[in-house]
């Protein structure tokens, strides 16, 4: 009875986390129309970050708990998970181009985050100089990304939709928070509480139940992206969340409390940017992600859960 009701309280944070990212996001970016922020800008802050909100929730809360294991591991498991189901189903679903920036700037700058983590990892602790290192790049890429936003933007990629109303948007935005702040302290504390039921690490709940879950947003998004034909959407919001993952949350955490790395989450952490490279790979070929490779990855993403179950 315990346990069914540690996995009801499991499935409300994920709930939780999924319908306050959107909440928070819709009144965020309501709020930045009514402030005459260009759309543009929106897409590439507030709602990309957005999708990330419920791994950011749960990594944050868990390293402020000082739960090291499930605030790297969401992490890892969540970039992972995105690659190999987000794109991959989005790609098994309707074969889609890759943005050529994409690949020139944003895919190479996520790769590169990811290396740099794992040299962080080495030394078995991602400290609070690492944290603000994370954060410092964060604040660059994001500010580059803005430049080149309002250098290059065009008056026909304004989003002409309403903005909601000032007290609404309020409203939504603390509503929202207070969802997301909600849904993460109880994965966490599910999480935990699964794991020591079952004798299993919190590595391997955070890296496969959690990271999942979290990867809700990410995984609607692009699902949807790619059945109504929106081509790079899908690419675009797995590259973002990634960068977002690791610079901005795995900063905040480690910022918050040092993170210890087992060597079990630095194995994962190899295979995280190595999945991402060979996704990479296959978004270079022609400049499209194939449905055959979407299945690839698919087929790769449920031979790692099995890996990480007998291991």
């Amino acid at each position: 009875m315990e346990i069914f009701i540690t996995i009801i309280l499991l499935l409300i944070g994920f709930v939780l986390l999924v319908k306050g990212s959107d909440l928070f996001v819709d009144g965020s970016a309501s709020v930045a129309k009514l402030l005459g922020i260009p759309a543009i800008i929106v897409g590439l802050t507030i709602v990309s970050m957005g999708t990330s909100a419920p791994e950011a929730a749960v990594s944050i809360t868990a390293g402020f708990k000082g739960s090291n294991e499930i605030a790297i591991s969401n992490l890892i498991g969540s970039n992972t998970f995105n690659m190999l189901c987000v794109a991959g189903l989005s790609a098994a679903i309707t074969p889609f181009m890759v943005d050529k920036l994409i690949l020139k700037r944003d895919f190479p700058v996520c790769l590169g985050i990811m290396a740099v983590t794992i040299l962080m990892c080495l030394d078995g602790v991602v400290s609070r100089i690492d944290g603000i290192i994370l954060l410092v790049i964060f604040v660059l890429y994001i500010g580059w990304l803005v430049y080149s936003a309002i250098k290059n933007r065009e008056t026909s990629e304004e989003d002409d939709e309403k903005p909601l109303s000032p007290v609404k948007s309020v409203i939504f935005i603390i509503i929202g928070l207070a969802a997301i702040i909600g849904g993460g302290e109880l994965v966490v504390g599910a999480a935990k509480k699964l794991a020591l039921t079952f004798g299993m690490s919190e590595t391997l709940i955070g890296v496969t139940i959690v990271a999942i879950g979290t990867s809700l947003p990410e995984l609607v998004t692009s699902v949807v992206a790619a059945r109504k034909g929106q081509s790079g959407i899908a690419i675009g919001n797995v590259v973002g969340s990634c960068f977002f993952n690791l610079a901005f949350v795995l900063g905040m955490s480690s910022l918050a409390n040092p993170i210890g790395v087992k060597p079990e989450a630095f194995i994962d952490a190899l295979i995280m940017i190595g999945v991402n490279a060979v996704g990479f790979v296959f978004c270079l070929t022609h400049k499209k992600l194939e449905r055959w490779e979407g299945i690839v990855l698919i087929c790769i993403y449920i031979a790692y859960t099995v890996y990480l179950v007998i291991r």
